[in-house]
């Protein structure tokens, strides 16, 4: 056998790999390397994403779904220079898109980006994570993770960079930091205002821009104002201004000046040291119209304080605005106008338009065609004429009261609500408040009535409560349909027009006709409601309930119970029953319409004429009312139901003659009761009472009306509420007070007050209140709080 032979030993295999070139053409492939654990492949794969994702947004979104985001995330904190920097750009490219920035925001990397931002970093790694930063700070959340991770400091210090890349993405985020309070203060705290104020000297409009933006809000906190006194920020602002090559930046210069200026004692200082003369000089000095107009509502900002309007007034501020009222733009005369509204708060400047013409400047704007133009220019006229009435006269003066009057239909909400606000103000004058009523002024606020601005309802109804003034307007009013929508706005919820609608109706009321119709319109059941109401009852509410049933006596007896010796009855009155809070009582008209039922007769009240109720009949007079009354006792009932109740007519001619002759006044009542009671049946004892037929005979006598209202001459057989409300009318007649109460049960009784008399003769200051006996010993007067008196009062 042979020998076998020997194997050769293999080579050594070396551990080193020679390198090797990689290229793909797959997105996919590329996101796989980004896990490589080779540098110069990670390099390599960041340099292809965001080369791939600088193509546009279609890439950077497939890169997002391929799920390149997370290892990006990861490699900006890589340790090797090169891979930090590539991946930073890759991420600050790739974050520009919406979708990418929202994943962004999960991933936790703001962290990693702040400690990045070093003085020692490359610029491009500075340029690109504070462009990733720049993007992230818009969202809340983010801005709370930069402040919280002491992002602040490093971005602040970045400010003074010699990189107009890093410089613009750092300003970005500081104005998007700024909008919350804790980071605003933190720039003043770190120092960062006077590195802003050195950035507006920048050759770069666009970092200027971000400065002056970012100043603006700064400066809106007071120590923030402060340290930009120190550090000559408005001079900064006003060399600005003044460099007509920056006119481009005048806009946003103007807004932080106004914060400035907003703080009295800036202010102060500021004028102190000319820079509000400057500033008037720059209203002044001709301009584009856009800036004009800016630099006009900043003297507005700064006019919203007392101290700031106080200076403004020392600088003559309102000859510099009624002559911007006559420029040739319509927006700087708008702004002026608004300028205007705002100084007119301080007493002083009002005087001061007036005495520099800008009552009528104002009052010709209202004929332009620019409705923002018309809107402001009434917003002026409601301010200068508020409390003013010398202004209020010129205004009137002027013929704007019947311009504002149309600007009260077809305007805009604005315009509309400080149309009404001025014509308010002006008519607290007679003369205007004629004139206005009779240009139509208190129907023209029926439409605006219906309106769903706040602000409209609440001062048109001011006007109309204003404008009501007498019968006459309120007729107006009514006959324009005015009532309707204003016992509408007695259902708001807005406690400001609820309270002027009650107002509103509380004057309306005064005319018996506009009270019974908004009576109709349910006023009365929805001012019970407020009234029982907590949260919405008032002093205007409970007010317009008293004046609606003061004039609507009927209603008041009805709900209430009582009619308070000051009632006083008259024709037209009548008793419907007692209707429980919350009921409607119906309409005299209402309840004649109703067929003949079996419930109790409605009492109705007609009296004579005014002249017969106050003059005595002369000889031939009474002549011809014997006749008219034997006529009138001849003719079947429901004829004279057609007719003037002449019963009632001569119980009052008979109260007159025998009842008023009689000097003593306890002795007047007596025998006014006895009069009421052998009108009424007569006297009954109480043990006979059910013996009484009145209930058939009131049966009869609707029957005979065919109505179930029945005039109270008409009733020879009544008992307690007949008598007590006969007494009342027969009282009232002939100037007697009393009371009418309305008691359970068909009672009712009169209340009077006698005052005692001394040895002297003369009435004492203690009076006495007694019930009135019209049914049982009629005449006889029982003390109140008695025995006899509450034996009287109930069953």
């Amino acid at each position: 056998m042979g020998r076998k032979p020997k194997k050769e030993s293999e080579t050594p295999r070396k551990e080193g790999f020679e390198p090797l070139s990689l290229e793909s053409k797959t997105p996919a492939t590329v996101v796989l390397l980004l896990n490589s654990q080779e540098e110069d492949i990670l390099v390599k794969a960041c340099e292809a994403i965001h080369t791939f994702a600088e193509k546009g947004d279609e890439n950077r979104v497939s890169l997002l779904g391929l799920g390149a985001l997370e290892p990006l995330c990861r490699l900006i904190a890589h340790s090797n220079r090169l891979v930090r920097r590539n991946a930073f750009i890759a991420l600050g490219i790739m974050a520009t898109n919406g979708d990418v920035n929202n994943v962004l925001k999960k991933a936790d990397a703001i962290p990693s980006m702040i400690q990045n931002l070093t003085p020692e970093e490359d610029v491009i790694v500075l340029e690109f994570a504070t462009l990733c930063l720049a993007s992230l700070s818009v969202d809340f959340t983010c801005r709370v993770q930069i402040y919280t991770n002491n992002g602040m400091p490093p971005i602040i210090k970045l400010l003074t960079s010699s990189d107009p890349d890093v410089t613009k993405n750092s300003l970005e985020i500081i104005f998007n930091l700024v909008q919350d309070y804790k980071c605003l203060q933190a720039v003043h705290e770190l120092g960062g205002i006077a590195s802003l104020l050195e950035l507006l000297k920048s050759d770069f409009p666009v970092i200027q821009r971000l400065a002056l933006k970012t100043l603006q809000c700064v400066t809106s906190d007071k120590e923030t104002r402060e340290t930009f006194r120190e550090e000559q920020g408005f001079e900064k602002l006003m060399d600005i201004l003044s460099n007509m090559d920056l006119a481009d930046l005048h806009g946003e210069a103007l807004h932080t000046v106004a914060n400035c200026l907003m703080d009295g004692e800036t202010l102060q200082l500021i004028h102190n040291n000319g820079g509000l003369a400057r500033l008037m000089d720059f209203v002044l000095a001709p301009s584009t119209p856009a800036i004009q107009s800016t630099a006009v509502q900043c003297l507005s900002r700064v006019a919203q304080s007392c101290e700031s309007r106080s200076v403004l007034h020392e600088q003559e501020v309102e000859k510099a605005l009624v002559e911007l009222l006559s420029v040739a733009d319509d927006n700087v005369k708008a702004s002026a106008c608004q300028a205007v509204a705002a100084m007119s708060f301080h007493p002083a400047s009002k005087d001061s338009f007036r005495d520099w013409g800008g009552l009528p400047a104002v009052a010709q704007l209202l004929n332009g065609e620019s409705s923002a133009l018309r809107e402001a220019a009434t917003q002026a006229l409601s301010s200068l004429t508020h409390g003013n009435q010398p202004n209020a006269l010129a205004v009137y003066e002027a013929g704007c009261h019947a311009v504002l009057i149309q600007q009260l239909c077809g305007s805009s909400a604005r315009t509309v609500a400080n149309s009404a606000a001025t014509l308010c103000n002006m008519a607290e004058q007679e003369i205007i408040q004629s004139s206005v009523l009779s240009h139509g002024g208190i129907q023209a606020l029926v439409e605006p009535l219906r309106s769903n601005d706040t602000q409209v309802l609440i001062n048109a109804t001011l006007c109309v409560a204003v404008l009501a003034c007498d019968n006459e307007a309120r007729a107006k009013f009514q006959k324009a349909g005015g009532l309707e929508p204003l016992v509408a706005l007695l259902r708001s919820n807005d406690k400001e027009v609820l309270q002027k609608a009650c107002f509103a109706v509380d004057v309306c009321a005064g005319e018996t006709s506009c009270a019974v119709e908004m009576c109709r319109l349910g006023a009365l059941e929805i001012l019970q409601q407020i009234n029982q109401s907590g949260n919405r009852r008032t002093s205007f509410s409970e007010l317009a309930m008293i004046s609606l049933l003061n004039t609507n006596l009927p209603v008041k007896y009805s709900l209430m119970g009582h009619l308070a010796s000051t009632d006083i009855i008259t024709s037209g009155f009548y008793d419907a029953g007692k209707v429980c809070l919350g009921q409607t009582v119906l309409t005299l008209e209402e309840l004649s319409k109703q067929p003949v039922n079996q419930n109790r007769a409605i009492i109705v009240v007609d009296i004579a004429t005014e002249y017969e109720k106050h003059f005595p009949f002369t000889t031939s007079k009474k002549k011809e009312k014997e006749k008219q009354y034997e006529e009138a006792q001849e003719s079947p009932p429901e004829k004279q139901n057609m007719m003037e109740d002449v019963y009632l007519q001569m119980l009052i001619r008979e109260a007159k003659e025998s009842v008023l002759p009689l000097k003593d006044e306890q002795e007047q009542y007596a025998a006014l009761a006895r009069l009421v009671s052998k009108a009424m049946g007569g006297a009954v004892a109480t043990e006979k009472l059910h013996q009484f037929q009145w209930v058939l005979h009131h049966s009869e006598l609707k029957f005979q009306l065919k109505s179930n209202v029945i005039p109270i001459g008409l009733i020879n057989k009544g008992i307690y509420c007949h008598r007590a409300l006969l007494f009342k009318c027969l009282a009232d007649c002939i100037e007697k007070g009393c009371t009418l109460v309305r008691g359970e049960y068909n009672r009712a009784w009169n209340e009077v007050v006698l005052f005692g008399e001394d040895p002297d003769n003369q009435r004492s200051s203690q009076p006495r209140r007694y019930i009135v006996d019209l049914m049982h010993q009629p005449g006889t007067l029982l003390p109140v709080d008695t025995p006899a008196a509450a034996m009287y009062q109930t069953i």
